[in-house]
């Protein structure tokens, strides 16, 4: 991808479901993955279908989920948020001593009420149900308030979702990021590119659930997602791969009759892999499943395992892992 410039030359941009506009001129026509570009007083964006805009670089952020908030720290921009919530659990070392004077203003997601209170000029949020009426405020309502909106693009569901995520999506998703704020992520993008590349696929075609959540029902990572792709990754197959979401319910009977050669387990300080483990080991059928009786379990970070700039680090430590059970 191209670094991030600032001409004045306007052009479109189609990156990870967002669109990207910038004013000032005659307009070009980029590939699709070609990185955002900017002027550097304006940019317009659809965003999940909805459009926003971004007269200057935010400068007061919430962050709703992990992965905006470890999208920003990655990006240098920590001294931008004012606020966190949701957090799926720490942040990695490497941004750790960034993060220490961040302030959780909720456990789950803020209300309105919380929202408002703290001035924001953006809500930065890793899924959409943040944006609802019984939640942070409609997208809608919260820009009638002069505060912006925006999702992580690979997280869109109701418009412009990734039919098949890929690296290059979540490269995309950085880069525009990083055009809102007015930063250059080709450090940061090149880095992972390169930390990609090294990651050794040892799965060898071997089967695998991603056990997300659940217990009655399990919540399973299915086909389009960052589940799928990091699964891809490392070469394993997924059992859930024919179901074209990204998460979804599946059922007990069919993960008993696939009997998967691993599990990876999403832990999160709300719902913790050792939670799954005692799930798995309490349910008779679970409990005589191959991986469950050999302790075959792959575990991912919640935050990672939401596409961001912690995904390749999620890929490469699925690899170590499966390294480490083929000894």
């Amino acid at each position: 991808m191209s670094a991030l410039t600032y001409p004045v030359l306007a052009r479109v941009a189609v990156v990870a479901g967002v669109s990207v506009v910038a004013l000032g001129g005659c307009a070009a026509t980029p590939t699709a993955l070609d990185a955002p570009t900017t002027t550097a007083q304006r940019v317009e964006l659809s965003n999940c279908g909805f459009d926003v805009s971004f007269d200057a670089a935010p400068e007061r952020v919430i962050t709703i989920k992990s992965s905006t908030t470890e999208m920003l720290l990655a990006l240098g921009l920590g001294d931008r948020i004012i606020g966190t919530a949701f957090q799926d659990g720490p942040v990695p070392e490497q941004w750790a001593s960034d993060a220490a004077g961040l302030t959780l203003i909720a456990e789950r997601v803020p209300s309105e009420e919380a929202v408002l209170d703290l001035e924001p000029d953006l809500v930065f949020a890793g899924w959409e149900s943040t944006f609802s009426a019984d939640a942070a405020g409609e997208r809608a309502d919260l820009t009638s308030f002069g505060i912006n909106t925006f999702v992580s693009p690979s997280a869109c569901q109701s418009a412009e979702q990734p039919a098949q995520l890929s690296f290059d999506n979540v490269f995309s998703d950085i880069e525009t990021v990083a055009a809102i704020f007015q930063v250059d992520a080709t450090e940061l993008v090149n880095a992972q590119r390169a930390q990609l590349e090294a990651i050794e696929a040892n799965g060898n075609s071997r089967t695998a659930l991603w056990y997300s959540s659940g217990s009655d029902t399990p919540y399973v990572g299915a086909g389009i997602g960052a589940p799928q792709l990091l699964l891809d990754t490392v070469g394993l197959t997924n059992i859930a791969a024919d179901v074209n979401a990204t998460w979804a319910p599946y059922n007990w009977e069919a993960v008993v009759d696939a009997d998967p050669d691993f599990i990876v387990l999403v832990d999160a300080d709300w719902n913790s892999a050792e939670n799954k483990i005692g799930v798995l080991e309490a349910n008779p059928a679970t409990a005589n499943l191959s991986a469950v009786k050999a302790g075959r379990y792959l575990v991912v970070p919640f935050a990672a395992s939401e596409a961001g700039v912690r995904s390749v680090d999620a890929a490469e430590s699925l690899s170590a892992q499966i390294a480490e059970f083929d000894g």
